[in-house]
């Protein structure tokens, strides 16, 4: 037990000082962690072997965090992100694995060998990239998107990779169970079986997770609830996860894969919010303590003997793996910023790497000398993808100004509504219906709106809404209701005309500035026209009624019918009104105009507002 305590203290201890420190100057927490864990662990020798054993279990972090991603992507989202998953995905795999096989064999090894270093290096770190992407605000870019998809790819292609390296045995390897770093698995729902057994029984798996999130959660965790104790939601949500985890587990399937896919299955349901709020503090601590392990485990008598080849190794690897991605992105058409993004968030190596050479070393594929090695380069990877993303930082600095050449981001989602405009005016219109649990396709034609939107885990999408395909793409044809929140005028008219045009049955919410503006929208069509400063006007004479004595039920009806006499007053105005003709010089407008603000001043006369005893002139109208 004091072991156990000490070590909990110096992991906790070592996160509490670093971690603070690395976000204070700009490192961001992942260089935090992995710096605290060289701390404790190669450097100050507080933790020692046991930081392997450690890592096993901080590794169902990654578990966690790929539920809790699963939660934010509807099955429709998922859906629409096929081409990247596969062809995106599938490429940079593919490719990566065959330049860098290329390479280990030029470089002496044999080809199966090669084979099999090449898969490692294929992939990414999930943790890393995942957690960085949320602290930066990039996971709803399109480069964040495109890496998403990259890395969901990877880690479903982690299955046949298992089962692809026994095949790439070499014989003279006999490794035995040194360094295999796995413990065996006590339970097997698939040992003994035949091929055609094995794939009943993992589809069934699936199936199970599928099915049973889609209708036994409910009921569960609506019981859950109704015994009003959190700490038995919070319980069944680890239950919930751990269950999926060890059944994909028996299995032979990907634990992280099969919480991913009940993520997406329980993204609509009504509990969303909640399991990914019992959840939350459970995945940062663990991907926290799984990035302590990777910097204490990396052993530095091996890596001082053979730095240059380590270093030389770890280079290369990024170099081809980030050559590969900027040829991707070209591809697939990530421009801008955002290809750099892409490139350099992927090019390390990932935790699926420890894995996945524990299992090459068991299995005899590579000796355990080269092994050991190649750990090295897995973990100084990713103790340098940091460093990468400060690097991203630089280049998105010296494009900032670039917003005019920036790229329309590819739109992947429609929803019922449509917000056209996110500044101070939109912001709030959108957050009081996703308040409110409802789906919205946010635009906006500034790129720095919507990247400082993205830093706060709103997503929205850079692109001139008064465009027809931009429109379009955002389900235009599909949408309920469209919110015009533009701050150009002229802007907010096309939009308004353009709409109406392909859409003559949408609801258009239109922002004005002035009463012209209001003019000019009715005629385009809108449905119901908002003046930006109209509420907070009548809010501000509601106080100033109350401050002269008026009963606040008084001040109310008056701003009610304030309200409702000026919005037919600016209907019958409208019809008057001639874009042709200058107000001034519209005599009919004009005339009309005082007549209706002599009728409005003696409606609302103080006699009107004194009290209900004696009806006025204004209440009889």
């Amino acid at each position: 037990m004091e072991s156990f305590l000490f070590q909990a203290v110096i992991y906790l201890g070592a996160a509490v000082i670093a971690v603070p420190i690395a976000k204070r100057l700009g490192l961001g927490s992942v260089l935090g962690y992995l710096i605290a864990g060289v701390v404790i662990g190669p450097l100050a020798g507080l933790v020692g072997s046991e930081a392997k054993d450690v890592q096993h279990f901080a590794e169902f972090g990654v578990v966690m965090m790929l539920f809790v991603v699963g939660l934010e992507l509807e099955p429709a989202a998922l859906w629409g992100m096929r081409h990247r998953l596969i062809g995106l995905g599938g490429l940079q795999i593919s490719v990566t694995t065959a330049l860098i096989a290329g390479f280990a064999v030029l470089l002496g090894t044999p080809v199966s060998v090669g084979v099999a270093i090449g898969l490692v290096f294929a992939l990414s770190s999930t943790a890393i990239v995942i957690q960085t992407l949320n602290e930066k605000g990039l996971m709803h870019s399109p480069g964040g998107r495109s890496a998403f998809s990259v890395l969901l790819s990877q880690d479903i292609a982690v299955i046949p990779m298992l089962a692809l390296i026994p095949l790439l045995a070499v014989q003279g390897y006999h490794n035995g169970e040194v360094g295999a770093g796995e413990a065996k698995v006590a339970m097997s729902l698939i040992e003994g079986l035949p091929g055609w057994g094995i794939a009943l029984v993992t589809l069934g798996a699936v199936a199970a997770v599928i099915l049973g999130g889609h209708f036994l959660t409910w009921p569960l965790f609506r019981f859950i609830a109704a015994s009003r104790l959190r700490e038995m939601f919070t319980a069944a949500t680890l239950l919930l996860v751990i269950g999926i985890a060890l059944l994909m587990t028996l299995v032979g399937l990907s634990p992280a894969l099969g919480t991913f896919l009940a993520g997406v299955v329980l993204a609509n349901s009504e509990f969303r919010h909640e399991l990914e709020g019992d959840i939350e503090p459970f995945k940062g601590l663990l991907l926290g303590l799984f990035f302590i392990t990777v910097g204490a485990s990396i052993n530095f008598d091996v890596l001082f003997s053979q730095l240059g080849v380590v270093l030389g190794l770890t280079v290369g690897v990024m170099a081809i793996k980030a050559a590969v991605l900027l040829v991707l992105a070209r591809l697939f058409k990530i421009r801008g910023r955002d290809q750099w993004l892409f490139a350099l968030s992927l090019a390390q190596a990932g935790e699926f790497g420890f894995v996945l050479l524990g299992f090459i070393v068991k299995t005899n594929v590579m000796p355990y000398a080269l092994s050991e090695t190649l750990l090295l380069v897995v973990a100084m990877s990713m103790l340098l993808t940091p460093g990468l993303f400060m690097l991203y930082d630089l280049v998105a600095r010296l494009h900032r100004d670039a917003t005019a050449d920036q790229v329309e981001d590819e739109i992947d989602e429609q929803n019922p509504i449509i917000i056209a405009g996110v500044g101070r005016f939109g912001q709030v219109v959108n957050r009081l219906l996703r308040m409110n649990g409802l789906k919205t396709t946010v635009l906006d034609h500034d790129i720095k709106t919507i990247e400082q939107q993205r830093r706060f885990g709103i997503k929205g999408f850079f692109g001139d809404p008064t465009r027809p395909e931009l429109m379009h793409a955002a389900g235009l044809m599909k949408a309920d209701t469209l919110v015009v929140a533009v701050d150009d005028p002229g802007a907010a008219l096309r939009l308004t005309k353009l709409a109406r045009r392909e859409r003559p049955d949408i609801h258009i919410i239109a922002r004005a500035r002035d009463r012209e503006q209001v003019y000019r929208l009715y005629q385009a069509g809108a449905s119901q026209i908002v003046r930006e400063n109209f509420d907070s006007s009548i809010r501000a004479g509601k106080y100033a009624l109350k401050q002269a004595g008026i009963s606040a039920f008084d001040v109310d009806q008056a701003a009610r019918d304030f309200y409702d006499r000026d919005r037919d007053l600016l209907k019958e105005m409208a019809t008057l009104w001639d874009p042709d003709v200058p107000i001034l010089e519209n005599k009919a407008f004009i005339e009309r105009a005082r007549e209706l603000n002599r009728q409005l001043e003696t409606s609302f006369s103080p006699r009107g507002l004194a009290g209900a005893d004696s009806p006025s002139q204004d209440q009889r109208d």
